[in-house]
């Protein structure tokens, strides 16, 4: 194959715009890259073992961010999209031509991610867009990313989930998780091995259909309680409630009965109640976290290399003005973990102001490190370069002056007439007055910079939970007068009322002051997400009510006897279960229907389980429904238990849920009454699939099979028509009308059809249909054939076809009369006007037969 070529960018980009139109485009390169007052900074902060490589650290810094991505899913799965990329993309991108003659790098794997699932590429991003030779490559990009298989995401974010030790059945909080790609992360986790032993338990209990046997060893002690379902919980949290909806779109697509989207404030986030403990009833018992993420919102100077405009917007006073935010998120999470728990503390910002200065402060109004540790990860992901926490740092303040400790500013302060540099507090500074916190490893902390593997900068710490803990109140900065005055006391009765809302807030109640706001934070991961948008803010929501905080949630390392539930609303629907009978309607305008969930012997259900003949194993109580009359409108969703113990026991407790559960069952119009009406959504398709009857199955085999089912919508299966369907056609013609499961079962003889799937497929009177999204369509005849041409929708053809036909008929019509017309006009020959009358021309499409429906066919 020959060399294609290009030359990195459009050309005449250097030409003067036109009028009002768009700014000319320049290459990165062209974009100038400096600021005074951060170069001095880090270039005093930061402990370079010599100038070269602080050149190396600034040169990193001033190149264009290298493209990456990873593969999500199960391992087989992903593994599996990785070999196509190897062997069918790779090859075609070492024969590109760069406009220097040079050939192009193919993506690499990145050496220290497990199983070398995640890619960097230093081909730009606009290239790959829009340079032809990358059309397949890109294509199969979009096609991945759509249907979940690939996340873009950049590599030093990927890093704080891998340390986290996340094993099945744990529950996990990701406190500001928008835009997703680390929540992606955790919930992969969350059900690590859930296929394989589900396998196994289905093989024990005899009711194995049509599974291939399990080949690898499944330890069935490791989240066994369930039949190999997955326990553990996620929840992903963002205070900005379209951001939290971000995160619905992001984690939607893993189809997880195992996760929760919740809209709260991250330093306010209330404790989540579970339901009693029989043998202490009286106790109300509320969740305790294996894992939490906090991934706090910061200024994001370690994401220069994407989000050019740092380089003109970066000031000293974005970092101090997010420091106390920031403590206060990570001292919530340390409440609310179990003991022997961890917390991943992350931003991406170099600035120990924002790290671990953070870190100091938190474990110190934790109670020291007695009962909070700093873990050492040196010997995780081992291939990874990373330098050590800093136990000295210095701070620069809004003017640009540097300070190197509390001691100094004060000294500032007594000699200036009492004025202080704004912003800047004592929990800044390192601080070796504090006697149990003067010897904290900081070391054990992990800076990741850009120049050490061609990257952007992290900053990532591993902290566990010793013991309880009471949190100490947060201090409160001093003033310039109570610097100079001459016994430094302050006020007793200021701080007295800042020590009763500090505790406040740290129940969850509502107060009279608001946690400092959180500025916007430069995004490090979702590559699709625009750099404008909003990071998680810790600030309430604008115009929310009291009634919509909040109230009286006990802490969370406090078990305390359950408050008094205050008074409902009437409402004319009568919840069937407990479970918010009414929507609730936010402040902002944005409204989120209820959960509630169908008892086991409902009707519907109990049509469901009779007609895909359910095995009794398959627990019936977890379905439930999104609407304020609780009964089966247009989908039925699946949670987990742990989920449906949730939502059921924080009914009314204001924590706002977003999303839960899966879509399992869709209405479906069906051609007569023994018809379940109630078809499996794909997404639910994986959690079913091992208890549905053989009576509702079909095996396939042969790829040319496949091909056809996914290429043609709506085949016939009429008359002789069933065997063109090769193998399964005469099943498919024995089987009922309606949802039935094709089990695709390659023999393996080919890799590109390797993999097994269970998909939804609907047998009407005169057709078959794959009841697949047109995205997943798509991406699957791309992964297993290399097809990129469009879906054929025979119905709509025929239709159109119909539509024709009748159209031309109207024009012989209407020809006809005219002729007549003007035969009539020119026999009278006295200007008489013609008495018939033209056709309407809406006419001739009444007698044209209806398409048929899109899914009964």
């Amino acid at each position: 194959m020959g060399r294609k070529n290009f030359r990195g960018g459009r050309k005449g980009g250097n030409r003067a715009p036109r009028g009002d139109g768009p700014a000319p485009y320049r290459s990165y390169a062209e974009i100038v890259k400096e600021n005074t007052n951060m170069e001095s900074f880090y270039n005093s902060a930061l402990p370079f073992d010599s100038e070269e490589e602080k050149s190396e650290f600034w040169e990193a810094l001033k190149r264009e961010l290298p493209n990456s991505f990873r593969f999500c899913g199960s391992k087989g799965h992903a593994l599996a999209v990785k070999r196509l990329l190897e062997t069918r993309y790779v090859p075609n991108i070492v024969n590109i031509e760069r406009y220097d003659g040079e050939l192009v790098q193919a993506p690499q794997p990145v050496p220290w991610y497990p199983d070398q699932l995640a890619y960097s590429m230093n081909t730009p991003k606009h290239v790959i867009r829009k340079f032809p030779p990358f059309a397949a490559f890109q294509k199969f990009l979009v096609s991945e990313t759509s249907v979940g298989n690939i996340s873009r995401q950049e590599v030093v974010s990927m890093i704080p989930p891998l340390l986290m030790d996340l094993e099945p059945g744990m529950s996990v909080l990701d406190l500001c998780a928008a835009p997703g790609s680390k929540a992606a992360q955790l919930l992969e986790m969350v059900h690590t091995g859930e296929e394989a032993r589900i396998r196994k338990f289905m093989e024990s209990f005899g009711e194995v259909k049509s599974q291939p046997a399990v080949e690898e060893d499944v330890d069935l002690s490791v989240d066994a309680g369930d039949d190999g379902r997955a326990t553990g919980l996620l929840i992903a949290n963002d205070a900005d409630y379209k951001r939290s909806h971000m995160l619905v779109h992001q984690l939607k697509r893993l189809s997880s009965p195992n996760l929760l989207v919740t809209n709260h404030d991250a330093t306010l986030y209330p404790a989540i109640k579970l339901p009693r403990d029989p043998e202490n009833p009286e106790k109300g018992q509320y969740l305790r976290f294996d894992r939490i993420l906090a991934d706090v919102p910061c200024s994001g100077d370690g994401t220069l290399r994407k989000n050019i405009n740092l380089w003109k917007d970066w000031q000293p006073g974005n970092a101090l003005g997010l420091h106390i935010t920031q403590v206060r998120i990570l001292v919530r999470a340390l409440q609310m973990l179990k003991v022997g728990g961890k917390v991943v503390y992350s931003t991406c910002s170099m600035n120990p102001v924002e790290n671990e200065a953070v870190v100091v402060s938190a474990i110190e109004r934790c109670g020291g490190p007695e009962k909070i540790g700093i873990i050492d990860c040196k010997d995780r992901l081992p291939l990874l370069k990373r330098k050590p926490g800093m136990h000295q740092w210095q701070i620069m303040d809004k003017s640009g002056r540097i300070w190197s400790s509390w001691e100094e500013v004060q000294q500032h302060a007594l000699t200036n007439d009492g004025h202080m540099p704004g912003k800047i507090s004592e929990t800044m500074f390192a601080r070796p007055d504090i006697s149990d916190c003067s010897s904290l490893p900081l070391d054990r902390c992990m800076r990741v910079y850009a120049h050490q593997q061609d990257t952007g900068g992290f900053f990532i710490t591993v902290l566990e939970k010793k013991e309880e803990f009471k949190a100490k109140p947060e201090a409160k900065a001093r003033t310039a007068t109570e610097v100079t005055s001459a016994n430094g006391a302050e006020p007793v009765e200021a701080q007295a009322k800042i020590e009763i809302e500090e505790e406040k807030a740290a129940l969850g109640e509502p107060t009279d002051i608001l946690p400092t706001v959180g500025a916007k934070r430069t995004l490090e991961d979702g590559d699709e997400t625009k750099p404008e948008s909003k990071r998680q803010r810790t600030d309430s929501l604008p115009g929310d009510k009291p009634e919509d905080q909040p109230t009286s949630i006990p802490k969370a390392e406090e078990v305390l006897p359950e408050p008094k539930e205050a008074a409902k609303p009437e409402s004319k629907a009568t919840p069937t279960n407990g479970v918010q009978a009414n929507r609730r309607a936010k402040a902002d305008g944005n409204n989120e229907e209820p959960f509630k969930y169908l008892p086991s012997d409902h009707a519907v259900i109990q049509d469901i389980q009779r007609f895909y003949k359910i095995s009794p194993r398959f627990p019936l109580n977890r379905f439930m429904v999104r609407n304020a009359t609780g009964e089966p409108a247009k989908a039925i969703y699946y949670t987990s238990a742990l989920l449906r113990d949730i939502l059921v026991e924080n009914e009314g407790r204001g924590v706002k849920f977003v999303h839960g559960g899966v879509k399992m069952f869709m209405k479906q119009d069906a051609p007569s009454a023994e018809v379940c009406r109630w078809r499996i959504q794909s997404e639910g398709m994986p959690i079913i699939e091992g208890y549905v009857g053989p009576e509702r199955t079909v095996r396939l085999t042969n790829k040319d099979t496949f091909h056809k089912l996914l290429k043609e919508m709506f085949p016939k299966f009429i008359d002789e028509d069933w065997k063109k369907l090769s193998e399964i056609g005469e099943r498919a013609k024995e089987i009922g009308m309606g949802c039935c499961l094709l089990y695709v079962e390659p023999d393996g003889s080919d890799p590109d059809f390797s993999e097994r799937m269970v998909l939804p497929l609907w047998k009407s009177f005169h057709s078959l249909n794959l009841m697949l999204p047109k995205e997943d369509r798509s991406a699957m005849l791309l992964r297993v054939f290399n097809d990129t041409s469009p879906v054929i929708n025979q119905t709509l053809k025929d239709s159109a076809k119909k539509e024709e036909e009748a159209a031309n008929a109207d024009a012989e019509v209407k020809d006809e009369v005219m002729a007549d017309a003007a035969a009539v006009e020119d026999t009278n020959g006295d200007g008489v006007e013609a008495t018939e009358q033209l056709p309407n021309e809406a006419d001739g499409q009444d007698n044209v037969e209806a398409g048929p429906n899109l899914v009964a066919g």
